[in-house]
């Protein structure tokens, strides 16, 4: 499947909702003062901004150059720098790795749990949200069953969506014991009559790269059309959003004293 690619104005512009919702995980995080904190998949920076006004020194990392052009624009007093949730390997080891509405985008997660659990000292905390179990199903269901009728087979949405269970079983393996979890719904409003059509060109383009210019806008009408029912109400469109959020330590090892 094609790799996503970022528009930072329109993700700032119509999205910011991603970095709004994440204001709670931050509380979670409880970041101190003189903390090392890795902000995974940073995006334009917000956030990275908010957990450095603990005292914490955070450094934001995520793959796309473009977001981290914004980032660096918004908040040049702060450190950025250009990785993968998958191989990323920094010269420290932090006291936390905070990540929000980015795991859902990396599907090879058992080499993202690595490298997180590689990152963190022990005692460290892995705190995260991203989509679970059931996120955005009526758009992937409208949007698969519409591009069927273009493509002639079913295209793959590309994203990860776990159950607490199977996430907490990947952390656990690499050494991350899962101390809190929530899969909760959180329908989120969209900007505008246009908010449905907005969403699909920021976060799934790659499901119509086999449509010409006109076919793409003709499947996002039908698309439009065949949700109307499910997720517009009183004028507003809402993504069927179903959120994992998670807490876990590293473990280290225990020293046991001999009898």
């Amino acid at each position: 499947m094609p790799e996503q690619q970022w528009n930072s104005a329109l993700y700032e512009k119509r999205h910011a909702f991603v970095f709004g919702y994440g204001q709670g995980l931050v509380e979670l995080l409880a970041p101190q003062a003189d903390e090392v904190i890795l902000d995974l998949g940073c995006g334009t920076g917000q956030l990275t901004y908010q957990i450095a006004q603990s005292g914490a020194r955070v450094i934001g990392l995520d793959h796309s150059e473009t977001m981290l052009a914004t980032a660096r624009q918004n908040y040049p007093e702060l450190r950025f720098v250009q990785g993968n949730a998958t191989s990323f390997a920094l010269d420290e080891k932090f006291d936390a790795v905070f990540s929000n509405a980015v795991l859902h985008w990396v599907t090879e997660a058992a080499a993202a749990a690595k490298c997180i659990a590689a990152a963190l000292k022990p005692g460290g905390r892995f705190v995260a949200e991203f989509g679970g179990r059931g996120n955005v199903s009526n758009i992937i269901e409208a949007t698969q069953m519409v591009l069927r009728q273009y493509t002639g087979h079913d295209v793959p949405h590309g994203w990860y969506y776990p159950s607490i269970g199977e996430y907490s079983s990947l952390l656990e393996s690499c050494g991350l014991e899962v101390t809190q979890a929530w899969l909760f719904d959180r329908p989120t409003p969209l900007e505008g009559e246009a908010g449905m059509r907005n969403w699909l060109t920021m976060f799934a383009e790659r499901m119509f790269v086999e449509l010409n210019a006109a076919q793409k806008e003709e499947a996002l009408t039908e698309i439009e059309m065949y949700l109307r029912e499910s997720n517009y109400d009183g004028g507003q469109w809402y993504a069927d959003y179903r959120r994992l959020r998670l807490l876990s330590i590293k473990q280290g090892s225990i020293a046991v004293s001999g009898s």
